[in-house]
This record gives C-alpha cells, structure tokens and sequence, in this order.
C-alpha cells in the first residue's frame, strides 16, 4: 500500500555520483552532476554531493580538507568476512562536496579504465579495459554515502542515484534494518544517463552481488536481466527513475532499438515501471565564446549578433598549434594545412562503434576523394579498431593537409576545436541526450546529428543538420548537404547558427531543466508506502 502525501517542501538534496566535473570526470554524468547541484543551490535548496577519491586526484588542490571522520565499510566476500576503511574529505561552498578515500578507489588512475601507465606496471590491466573491481567500487560509494549521513545525522529529502553505479543504494536502504527507518521520510531517484549493453554495471556472480551488496534473495530474484544482477531493475520497486531525454525514454520503451539496452526499457515497461524522460541543460555561460580568456581561446565572438570575426583567428590559432606540433600529452596522426576559406568539420568525444565513428571513416574515405575543399579535425580516444582506421584514412594521399586526428583529450584545446570548427559531427548510433551539440552550437559550430535519442533536440536546416539512416551513406549525405548551403547560402548558415543560440536559451538552461527534476523529486516522496511512515 502507497500513501499519497501532499505536497511537502524539498529542501534538503543528496546526490551520488562517479562523478563531478572540475574534479573528476569522463563523460556526461560530471556535467549533470554538476551543472543540476549548482541549479539546485541557486533555486535555495541545500545540495550535497558524494564521490571517490581516485589516485589521479589531489585533494588540498582542489580544495578539500579533511573532516575528521574515519569509519569501516562492511564489504564481505563469499565465505570472507572483511571491511574496508574509508575516511571523507570535504570542501563546502554552494554545494557541498564530500570525498570517499579508500584504497580501492586510491590505486585507480582513472574513472573507469586501466591507463597506459597502469599497464605499464602489471600487464593484466590492460589499457582501456574496466576495472576489474569496478562492482566492489561502486558498492563501496554507495555504502559509505549512506554511513557518512548517518554519521552526520542528515536525512535527506532526496537521494538522488547518478546511472548504475549508484542505483542499488535505494534497494540497500529499503531492505536493510535500521537503514530504512533512518531514511524513512527520504525518496529515491534514479538517473540512466546510458542504459546500452556493458554500461548498466550488471554482475552475474550471483553469490559474490549478494553477499557484497547484503540484499534478501527476493530482491537478487526481482533484479535479474538475462541472469545477471541488474542494478536498475534492482532500484526500480524503490525510486523514480528518469533517462536523460524525453526521445530516449521513448526509444527504449516503444522501439527495436532497445535491443541495444538487452531490453531494459521493455523489461521495466513490462513492470509497470515509469521512465520520465527529462533532457539534460546546459549553463551558456560556461561556453560564451564572447569570453575567450575564460576559455582559452585565441579571440572572442558571438554566433548571436553574427559577429564571427574572432572566429577566424580561433582557426588561425589552432592551425598553428597542430602545425607547431605543440599540444602536450596528444598524439598526431595526419597533417591539416591553414587554409581559411575552406569549411572545418570537427569532432571531440570518444572514438568509438557507439558514437558512430566507423561510420564516419566510411563517409570520409569516399568524400575525401570527391570534394577536395573540406578539412577535418577529431579529438578523443577510444576503440584501437577505430583508432587504427583512422590511422590508415590520414596516410591516404587524398588526406594530405587535410585531415588530422588528436588522441588524447584536453577541455581548452576542445574549446579551441568546438571555436575553430564550421561543422560538428555526432554520428552516433544511439545518444541517450547529447552534450556535445549544445557545447558546438553555441561556438557557432553547426551539429551534423544522427537523427537518434536525445539528438533529436537539434532539428534539420533549423539548428543544424540530421539524417535519419545509420549508416556512412547518410552521414555524407548530410555532409555534403552542409558544404552545399556553406558555400552557396553564407547568409543560411548564419541563421542556424543563431536560431540554434537561441533554442538553448529558451529550452534548455539548467535554470529551466531543475524545475522537471524538483516535480521529480515531489514524485518520489509518493513512493514511500506506509510501512516507511513510522
């Protein structure tokens, strides 16, 4: 039995996360972690935040201290009864941030994967590849999160769960003594920020996720996907859940392409369960090209007003660099020459299957050798596969000066690149929301879309480009559709450009977006059934 309450005032927010960009970060879950804590705090509620500390960071610079409180976590094995020491870092400010400091976080040196140097050291961690302990870390977190407000005496009035890696925490309260009368009054929400195959943080040793995780073998039973532990399906009897566009919610609920979740989306429909899509924002100031210093860039400009002349020095600027061969910590594949008037696509992100480069090195290989007046420039790391390939297409002679690939990631020479480029390319074959397009179109830098997810958002010949088919035909299609209108209509491509501008303005700030996720919130104080009300 549920009880509906009335409306209550939410005042009080905790969020759990891998994540959390300016300290640690490898994709869109550090930017909503973020940019929704800071959108929180200026609507006055009070907004707290827990995430490891991994080897890669330095505290004190960051501006954390120690608070002074040390405890055991309960982490047992099969037939091994252990616990694990953490002691917690804070830093207060708008937001409040607290860090989990444990050896098994301490040794990693990167979020997710094995680096180059972690390889170096002992070959069985091989670069790239997920740690092997990544369930043990994130039950860690989830377990020391809810020690540290018991410790601290804080009930939320919200625990908001960050993707897989922290969506067991509401079922770990619901079904623990003691726990669930702590946080009687507390709801939970849950947010996929990518429910495809491999990013859902399943496990299939059945016995290691219950002993570990502490859950009643009903709970094991009622979250099990293909016969491994699921981490969603296990929140889903306790919180709201949400995806990170409205497109995206729909795509893995009514379509075939949630094939590429293992059938997540079918399954909790299948349940009864409500997937709330609610598309990610973004703070235009963090990216206002009007203030080069701020981003590192050579001049500023405004894709608005139409004033883009500081863009041509951005351009001039990043030519030279590449050239000079003056980028720390990035490997150059390829050459690309200054050549002003020809149109520069660009991509920055992963360089992967699942954001569609291979079907990028298709549409390139062929318009490479039928256009001659484009160039283009990626940055990012990924599949060796794809990396190769890319290799390979920059050797080709019909790629001399002309195209150029960085591996490796640097957020001011990104700025450069998203400031330098015409012409953004996101390719991808599935996109739970998408960041990339916001970040591009207010560099004035058109997104060229995969019509798919959250990528819906940018809308063809209006504020950028899309197709509609997977594949590298399509994709230069929509390419040479691009060169088409950037040579013949300048006066077209500065209407995107600014018709683009505005569209975030009016859709999608985080000032506009926390509003869904405060009536999210309300929603999730439904949840807690009588039982809880004590």
């Amino acid at each position: 039995m549920v009880r509906r309450r009335s409306k209550k005032s939410i005042s009080k927010i905790w969020m759990i996360t891998r994540e959390y960009d300016g300290i640690a970060g490898a994709g869109g879950v550090k930017d909503v972690s973020m940019q929704l804590s800071e959108a929180l705090a200026e609507a006055g509620k009070k907004v707290s935040v827990v995430m490891p500390l991994y080897g890669s960071m330095n505290p004190e610079q960051l501006g954390f201290k120690p608070l002074g409180l040390a405890f055991d976590v309960d982490m047992p094995y099969v037939g091994l009864e252990r616990r694990e020491r953490v002691t917690i870092w804070s830093r207060n400010g708008r937001v409040s941030i607290y860090l989990v400091d444990a050896q098994r976080y301490r040794e990693k040196r990167s979020i997710y994967t094995y680096t180059a140097e972690e390889e170096a050291e002992n070959l069985s961690n091989r670069q790239g590849d997920g740690h092997f302990d990544y369930f043990a870390m994130n039950v860690l977190l989830q377990k020391a999160s809810i020690a540290l407000m018991i410790c601290l005496n804080e009930v939320p009035d919200i625990i908001h769960c960050q993707d897989g890696h922290t969506a067991i925490l509401p079922a770990m309260i619901r079904e623990t003594e003691g726990y669930r009368h702590f946080f009687r009054k507390t709801g939970f929400i849950v947010t996929i920020h990518n429910a495809g195959i491999g990013y859902h943080q399943e496990v299939g040793d059945l016995p290691f996720a219950q002993t570990i995780c502490g859950l009643p073998t009903r709970t094991m039973i009622n979250s099990l996907l293909h016969d491994y532990f699921d981490p969603f399906l296990a929140a889903s009897p306790y919180s709201v859940m949400n995806t990170v566009s409205e497109n995206y919610a729909r795509e893995l609920r009514e379509t075939e392409d949630d094939v590429m979740t293992g059938w997540l989306g079918h399954e909790l429909l299948k349940r009864g369960v409500r997937l709330v899509g609610v598309t990610n924002g973004i703070n235009p100031e963090d990216f206002n090209p009007g203030k080069p210093k701020q981003l590192g860039i050579a001049a500023g400009f405004d894709p608005l007003s139409g004033d883009l002349a500081g863009k041509k020095k951005c351009r001039k600027e990043l030519m030279k660099l590449i050239n000079d061969r003056k980028l720390d910590r990035i490997l150059q594949t390829g050459s690309i020459e200054d050549r002003p008037g020809q149109p520069l696509f660009t991509l920055v992100g992963r360089l992967t299957f699942q954001k569609g480069v291979d079907k990028l090195i298709g549409a390139l290989d062929a318009l490479l050798a039928m256009d001659t007046n484009f160039q283009v420039l990626l940055l990012g790391t990924g599949d060796k596969e794809i990396e190769n390939s890319l290799i390979e297409l920059t050797k080709k002679k019909k790629s001399s000066g002309r195209i150029c690939v960085l591996f490796g990631y640097d957020p001011v020479l990104a700025n450069k690149i998203y400031a330098a480029g015409d012409f953004f390319l996101i390719p991808s074959q599935y996109e739970p929301c998408g960041l990339t397009d916001y970040i591009a179109q207010l560099y004035g830098n058109i997104p060229i879309v995969h019509h798919v997810g959250g990528l819906v958002k940018v809308v063809d010949n209006e504020t950028g480009f899309a197709y509609q088919d997977h594949n590298s035909a399509a994709l230069m299609a929509a390419m040479q559709k691009a060169l088409q209108i950037y040579r013949r209509s300048p006066d077209t491509i500065k209407k995107i450009q600014q018709k683009a501008v505005r569209h975030i303005h009016d859709n999608y700030t985080w000032k506009k977006v926390v509003e869904h996720y405060i009536s999210l919130y309300q929603e999730a104080l439904t949840l807690i059934s009588t039982s809880e009300q004590i």
